[in-house]
């Protein structure tokens, strides 16, 4: 496994050198270990995300008015850029002082298995965090016993975002189950309408669709045996929802590989799709880009058939090793993990908090109901998000989704899959 993630990180780092070195760092590499300038690195440009960010980082100037902060965030969905960008500067002993990185194996089987993470161990009992995070929830930013991250948020990854007005008037109700999103695509089809908005102009949406059938026809049990090997990727029921993955694909809009995700929240939000599944990243988007009113511009449900379910994505910072400032570095993630850190951040960002007593009036609809479906709510670890398996495997799950998406061979799509999961073992 770790010789798998070296040759990720090496491509990666290849393809950064000839495609965008000059988004890279002073990379003289040698023995280059980070500035003293506490640089935060992540890639929060967008609407919502970069709110909740600057919010973030104004709490840490107002405590810490003498401590030089940077906001070094790199533009790119779910990470595309910044995760290319972020590797060349680790292997080339330039880190940042802190980096955004989603719990789970993109944290855990990426950086701490390549020994680039200090433990965290000291903070969590220091600030008393052991009890005010979620078991389930340290285990996906900890290994071998040792906690290496702290997450400021949980996402929502299976939500079906539609336009209120467009069901009401078609006399359609929210489809909690696939026969029920079958029925309603093909009326809205019928009428002309564009049933379901994807933007895959960047690979991970699409993966991120399927993931959300998977989740909707294995349940987060069967789901997470995938990433274990307890269930195979030729499993009867991973062909099922691959075919229902292909239907579905029946009812996206025509210029979906031009769009991404933001463009096709936004055919949702003017009115010419009718349906978009993805994380509620997309309600901070909707509220603070487009100024749309949550449950009277767009509603929400959990995707089809995943109710009581509930796909996670957490975003973390950790202490990467070498640094300068460590210190300070500690000091941004006990804000970023404090109650205060995390009401100013995850209201604007469209996420929930990771604490167990934030403070939930701060919080939309939206977010309330969020909070209390969490609570409840059986977790799956995202795979689109680099939670659930390696970075080699969802490399390669990308570039089969991509092909499929195109040419919607179900049997090579599961074959692909199947010679895809030998990057597990």
């Amino acid at each position: 496994m770790k010789k798998s993630i070296w040759v990720s990180i090496v491509l990666i780092f290849s393809l950064v050198l000839s495609a965008c070195s000059s988004s890279s760092s002073s990379g003289d590499g040698g023995d280059k270990k980070g500035s003293d300038k506490l640089e935060i690195f992540s890639w929060w440009t967008g609407a919502g995300e970069e709110d909740g960010l600057k919010a973030l980082i104004k709490l840490f100037e107002d405590k810490y008015p003498d401590v030089p902060i940077e906001n070094a965030a790199v533009a790119g969905g779910a990470g595309t850029n910044a995760k290319a960008v972020l590797a060349s500067r680790m292997q080339g002993n330039d880190p940042p002082a802190t980096f955004q990185v989603h719990g789970g194996a993109e944290l855990n089987e990426g950086w701490v298995a390549a020994d680039k993470m200090e433990t965290l161990n000291d903070l969590y009992e220091k600030e008393g965090w052991n009890d005010k995070f979620p078991k389930d929830l340290i285990d996906l930013v900890s290994k071998d016993g040792n906690i290496y991250s702290v997450p400021v948020n949980i996402h929502r990854g299976n939500v079906l975002w539609y336009n209120k007005k467009i069901f009401e008037e078609n006399g359609l109700e929210a489809p909690t189950t696939f026969e029920a999103f079958f029925e309603a695509a093909e009326k809205l089809k019928a009428k002309g309408i564009t049933p379901l908005a994807l933007g895959d102009k960047e690979p991970w949406t699409a993966t991120h669709l399927f993931e959300t059938v998977l989740l909707g026809k294995l349940g987060a049990e069967d789901y997470s045996k995938l990433w274990t090997g307890g269930l195979s990727f030729d499993d009867a029921k991973v062909k099922d929802a691959v075919e229902t993955y292909k239907k579905m694909l029946g009812y996206i809009n025509e210029d979906h590989s031009s769009r991404n995700w933001q463009d096709a929240s936004q055919l949702v939000a003017k009115g010419e799709a009718a349906m978009n599944v993805m994380g509620d990243w997309a309600k901070g988007y909707f509220v603070n880009d487009l100024k749309l009113k949550v449950n009277e511009d767009f509603g929400y449900v959990p995707t089809p058939e995943t109710e009581g379910q509930f796909m996670v994505i957490t975003d973390t910072f950790g202490l990467p090793k070498g640094v300068n400032n460590a210190d300070d570095v500690k000091k941004f993630l006990a804000v970023l993990g404090s109650v205060e850190g995390q009401d100013a951040f995850n209201p604007l960002k469209g996420s929930i908090p990771a604490r167990i007593d934030a403070d939930v009036t701060k919080y939309d609809q939206y977010g309330k109901d969020t909070i209390e479906d969490f609570k409840e709510a059986k977790l799956a670890a995202s795979l689109a998000h680099g939670s659930a398996a390696s970075e080699g495997f969802l490399t390669k799950v990308n570039q089969a989704v991509n092909i499929f998406v195109t040419q919607k061979d179900a049997n090579q799509f599961v074959d692909s899959l199947k010679s895809a999961a030998t990057e597990l073992k």
